[in-house]
């Protein structure tokens, strides 16, 4: 058991298989003001393979910031909304 707030629980919202990837998606994450860690990518630069051995690169966020980082991980960039039915 962990001794943290559940507010400083860290939850992973995406995971990779190349550091590029992971920190793309770091990048955007921070920079709409979002504390990010990322977990596991120095072990997957050091061995081949590693990345996918583990399960990928975990990029994580606070429990409390779940939701607004899956927004801005589905979002694709391009400002476009969801196409309108008729």
């Amino acid at each position: 058991t962990s001794t943290l707030p559940d507010a400083m629980q860290l939850v992973t919202i995406f995971t990779a298989f190349n550091p590029g990837e992971a920190q793309l998606i770091r990048s955007r994450l921070e920079a709409a003001g979002l504390h990010v860690f990322v977990a596991g990518e120095l072990a997957a630069l050091s061995v081949d393979g590693y990345a996918l051995a583990i399960g990928g690169i975990r990029v994580q966020v606070p429990e409390v910031d779940v939701e607004a980082a899956l927004e801005l991980v589905r979002d694709d960039g391009s400002g476009a909304g969801p196409e309108e039915k008729d």
